[in-house]
């Protein structure tokens, strides 16, 4: 049998270590929180700015390049690891100069801005469902389940019976799907 002195087999449970914490290197999220109040103009908690920092029970892979933010859309940044594929949402507090930022609600921001928390689409009001993009729309008639703004999420369905979908409102009776831009 071998015999080793202790400082030898402390030296070997390093050594065996060494790679499980190599493996173990994760995204590190104070720097995603700072990437996305950069990106919003505004700090955590103030408006536009990242709502609360991010789980901190979230394991991403380390990204090898700096990840990419977009948004806001929909109320949250995206950001975004293209080199490894993952993606997360952050929500964003309503109200802030990101709000008003290019996108696809671009040209609905003026009448967010002239009214921005008074419902246009009111609980049980028939309202028109789009989906599309520069190339083709789609459309089709369903009924509001809330109450709604300009640039609020709400669910609505065809009927009593169906399940309810998320949409966004953008004008006065009609709402759209959200993940098709440019439309």
């Amino acid at each position: 049998m071998l015999k080793l002195p202790a400082f030898g087999l402390a030296a070997l449970a390093m050594m065996s270590a060494a790679p499980v914490l190599a493996q173990q290197k994760f995204e590190n999220l104070d720097r995603i929180d700072s990437l996305v109040a950069m990106t919003a103009g505004a700090n955590m908690g103030e408006p536009g700015g990242p709502a609360a920092p991010v789980d901190r029970r979230l394991k991403l892979a380390a990204c090898p390049t700096t990840p990419s933010v977009e948004g806001p859309v929909f109320g949250a940044a995206m950001v975004k690891c293209d080199a490894l594929g993952w993606r997360i949402r952050v929500p964003l507090v309503p109200g802030g100069a990101a709000a008003a930022a290019s996108g696809p609600v671009a040209r609905y921001t003026a009448a967010a801005r002239v009214q921005p928390k008074e419902a246009v689409v009111k609980r049980g009001d028939p309202v028109q469902l789009m989906a599309g993009n520069a190339s083709f729309s789609v459309s089709r008639m369903m009924v509001a389940d809330e109450d709604g703004a300009i640039g609020e999420t709400i669910r609505v369905r065809e009927d009593k019976k169906s399940s309810p979908i998320l949409a966004q409102v953008v004008d006065m009776g009609m709402v759209r799907i959200p993940g098709f831009n440019d439309f």
